[in-house]
């Protein structure tokens, strides 16, 4: 059946002459363009970030990764748009059916979840670890950030954060976090530009963030950083040299440690930005509880996860807002089968102190880790 639209006089017709010439024969929907959202999305030159959060240049870049020969139903256009109505306001199934009717609430349904499994799937294309190559650079950046060229063996910054719930039927308590709501934590890494490089989603609330680290892929498989390079985080993660080599601050500073304090808070930031970010363009995920399956939250912050470096991809910038304090957690008490941190944190403050940060960054490790790794 052909592709059947409502004429509009405020639509162009060449866009919808366009629209009716390049349709595929399996298309069997009614695409209504009188709804608000599809006329401006047809309206060429109409600025979507209000009703969508994204610009019209990350949609269309949505679209054409996620764009298949074997699409059928609903148009990819009408479904990348349902999906992202949906998660930039988190209504009802039954709000977003009223909003793009005729589509039944059913089929909205069916739309978010087949989209988020979309997203999911370029995953890997959007959150990767740095090449060996670039390693220099991010190196770079955080000795940028941090005002010290100490801090250019630094991979990355480590932090975590919440996406509220609604209290499941069952084991409410375990999601109950220490902010006093329930929710599922997101774990990131991002480098010196905030894109993320790694995520690890799904863990409640309640539990640590030291926990979530240890129980995550990037520190069981020991993916990252590579040997030589560390990450940084707050005080409540361990400081590590093995598995991961994870730098975290002083607890009591005191001369030299609080001026590497400074430092290493200057270069951390950049992951709490990214979060901030994050939670300014996806408001309703972040600042209200969701109302769905605890079991479907981890895809929805994965996904927003993976839009999120799409943005920055494509230029789509939002300036974040102060959306909460950083409350970190309490230190969790030290796990005996991991080696401590501690003598790598104090070479790095040492370099820190050194006059004019000239302290070579192999004498932080005692041995040129990065150059063996690339020449082996």
């Amino acid at each position: 059946m052909r592709l059947e639209i409502v004429r509009v006089d405020t639509v162009s017709m060449d866009r919808l002459q366009q629209e009716l010439e390049t349709v595929s024969p399996t298309t069997y929907c009614r695409l209504n363009v009188a709804v608000p959202i599809l006329r401006l999305y047809f309206e060429d030159g109409s600025d979507l970030r209000p009703s969508l959060r994204l610009s019209r240049q990350t949609i269309t870049s949505l679209i054409a990764v996620l764009k298949s020969d074997s699409d059928h139903g609903w148009e990819i256009d009408v479904e990348v748009l349902v999906f992202l109505y949906w998660l930039a306001h988190a209504a009802s199934y039954r709000v977003v059916s009223m909003a793009f009717y005729p589509i039944p609430k059913s089929s909205v349904h069916d739309i978010v979840h087949k989209m988020s499994q979309a997203v999911i799937s370029i995953l890997r294309k959007l959150i990767t670890f740095p090449t060996p190559d670039d390693l220099e650079a991010v190196g770079a950046g955080f000795a940028q950030l941090a005002g010290s060229p100490a801090f250019n063996m630094v991979a990355g910054a480590i932090d975590g954060c919440h996406i509220r719930i609604k209290p499941p039927a069952s084991d409410a308590a375990c999601y109950f976090n220490r902010k006093l709501f329930h929710s599922i934590q997101l774990q990131a890494i991002a480098d010196h530009k905030g894109k993320f490089l790694d995520i690890f989603v799904g863990y409640p609330g309640s539990v640590h963030d030291a926990r979530v680290l240890k129980n995550s892929t990037v520190y069981t498989g020991r993916l990252y950083p590579p040997a030589g390079k560390c990450i940084l985080g707050d005080g409540g993660y361990p400081c590590l040299s093995a598995p991961i080599c994870l730098i975290t601050p002083y607890r009591k500073p005191v001369q030299n440690p609080a001026r590497f304090n400074t430092k290493h808070a200057r270069a951390r930031n950049i992951v709490e930005r990214a979060f901030r970010m994050l939670k300014t363009r996806w408001r309703s995920i972040f600042f209200k509880a969701l109302e769905v399956s605890p079991a479907f939250v981890p895809d929805i912050g994965a996904c927003c996860a993976v839009l999120y470096n799409l943005c920055l991809q494509n230029g789509d910038i939002i300036d974040p807002e102060v959306v909460e304090d950083p409350d970190n957690d309490p230190p969790e008490p030290q796990n005996t089968e991991a080696s401590t941190g501690e003598d790598v944190r104090d070479n790095l403050a040492a370099a820190v102190s050194a006059p004019d940060n000239c302290v070579s960054v192999c004498a932080l490790n005692e041995h040129d880790y990065l150059q063996d790794n690339l020449t082996g």
